[in-house]
């Protein structure tokens, strides 16, 4: 049995990590035991405890980690406490998932590489994305007829005019084109129109000589973010958005041949790729392999990601 606790209680906590937990917990009772929840509020703790099935809640993670001795933790801290706490977790050799975008600054982030590097703890990013079920099922069918020519991705939002978003959030798009394309060899960005919130198209010519283009438009008045590539005679698209938003098409030599759409009757987390994160999480745990991806492999996404917003800071109006 392995005993997993959790750090930190907020929204995107409950939704993308405690809901998958439970999940994978009520499908594989002898597997894995939900053991504590903290938060600094106590009362958010003792509500994931009541829904979700941990035992106990705490409000101080040194005295959780302590008392209950997980095998594993999953920390879901605010930006600027993800390095303090991942630190934390490392340097105690405790397996834990962090959440991204793993810092501040590019700095923090090569630090807490460091460390991991330093302990060899056994460690997962959460990026959702590359768990997401109509992705892989894409990249599995580009991969049959391939090779990859040129790959795409859009990200949408509504109202998000945040001065972080290109390295916050903008990084799942990315990073999702590094997992499909592999190593990116030089990137160029430019901003579109004259708006008070900083838009980006961004270049990417991988090293495998693959071309690609990510748009980030986060004040374009909806959420939705799709991903197409392209081979010769063949192309695969993916539409994810909020709520039942989730499409997969997948077309060769002229024919559309595989199209699937979810419904409002899957869960949210089966959709996202939070679930799927979760089985990768507990089957590296099982076997004493270490879970991907880790901190290494996220670092070009965020070094590029950097990148760009030291490259349009002077041009950014938010």
């Amino acid at each position: 049995m392995i005993r997993i606790a959790i750090a930190g209680c907020g929204e995107h906590s409950r939704a993308s990590h405690a809901a998958p937990l439970a999940r994978y917990a009520a499908a594989h009772p002898n597997e894995i035991e939900l053991v504590a929840a903290c938060d600094l509020n106590l009362d958010k703790a003792v509500e994931f405890c009541r829904l979700f099935g941990f035992v106990r809640p705490y409000k101080d993670l040194d005295q959780m980690l302590s008392d209950e001795r997980p095998d594993a933790c999953v920390s879901v801290m605010p930006i600027d406490k993800i390095v303090e706490v991942g630190i934390k977790l490392l340097e105690r050799r405790m397996p834990c998932v962090i959440e991204k975008p793993l810092g501040t600054s590019l700095a923090e982030i090569e630090k807490l590489g460091q460390v991991a590097r330093d302990t060899q703890t056994p460690h997962m990013v959460s990026v959702n994305r590359r768990f997401m079920p109509y992705l892989n099922q894409a990249r599995s069918f580009m991969r049959e007829h391939g090779p990859l020519r040129y790959v795409r991705a859009s990200q949408v939002r509504h109202q998000r005019d945040e001065a972080d978003f290109v390295w916050s959030t903008a990084i799942h798009a990315l990073d999702a084109l590094r997992y499909i394309a592999g190593e990116v060899k030089t990137f160029d960005v430019t901003q579109p129109g004259n708006g008070q919130t900083a838009w980006y198209v961004i270049s990417l010519r991988f090293e495998s000589g693959i071309v690609g283009q990510v748009e980030v438009m986060p004040t374009a008045g909806m959420v939705e973010e799709s991903y197409e590539f392209f081979a010769e005679g063949c192309r695969a698209r993916v539409t994810a958005g909020s709520g039942p938003q989730r499409l997969l098409q997948c077309w060769k030599d002229g024919e559309l041949v595989i199209e699937s759409q979810a419904t409002d009757e899957q869960p949210e987390d089966l959709r996202n790729g939070a679930y799927q994160e979760v089985e990768e999480f507990v089957r590296a745990l099982q076997t004493g392999t270490r879970p991907q991806p880790c901190i290494d492999d996220i670092l070009p996404s965020a070094r590029i990601s950097f990148a760009i917003a030291d490259l349009v800071a002077p041009k950014a109006r938010i």
